[in-house]
């Protein structure tokens, strides 16, 4: 792996940086923890008066799967909730200073006009002959350079 990427680096140790990781399990328990729920919202929405007593077996089955699993996930949240808070207060604030460090769109336009006059200006030059260049630098060079601007 190293070969294959040598400028690749691995993020920075717990004890240099002073945080808690949260650990990956948590992340995709969280994710697996969305999909239950979702798809119990799904069930509950597909709710009519000829399915209601199916449905609600149905549901009750799924709701005992799911809270014991989510009050676990609660409490492993909770013992990262500090980390989770600071990462977020750090995330709003590099956002507004990412936001501070992108130029506007009047910025960009104004830039993007003055890049268009530079590209014409430099297209005329090339367009222009050779020899009023030339005839112009003669000229230049024979007045004093008190007058050459």
């Amino acid at each position: 792996m190293v070969k294959k990427f040598p400028d690749l680096e691995r993020g920075e140790s717990a004890s240099a940086t002073g945080r808690r990781h949260i650990p990956t399990r948590v992340f995709k328990q969280e994710a697996n923890l969305s999909k239950q729920a979702a798809r119990i919202q799904s069930e509950i929405d597909s709710i009519n008066p000829i399915n209601a007593g199916k449905k609600k077996v149905e549901i009750a089955a799924l709701l005992d799967k799911f809270f014991p699993r989510m009050e676990n996930f609660e409490t492993q949240v909770r013992k990262y909730q500090r980390e989770i808070n600071s990462l977020a207060k750090e995330n709003t604030s590099l956002e507004k200073k990412l936001d501070a460090a992108k130029p506007s769109v009047k910025d960009q336009l104004e830039s993007g006009k003055l890049q268009q006059e530079i590209q014409f200006l430099r297209q005329f030059y090339t367009d222009t002959p050779d020899e009023y260049k030339a005839t112009h630098r003669a000229a230049q060079q024979k007045q004093p350079p008190s007058q050459q601007r």
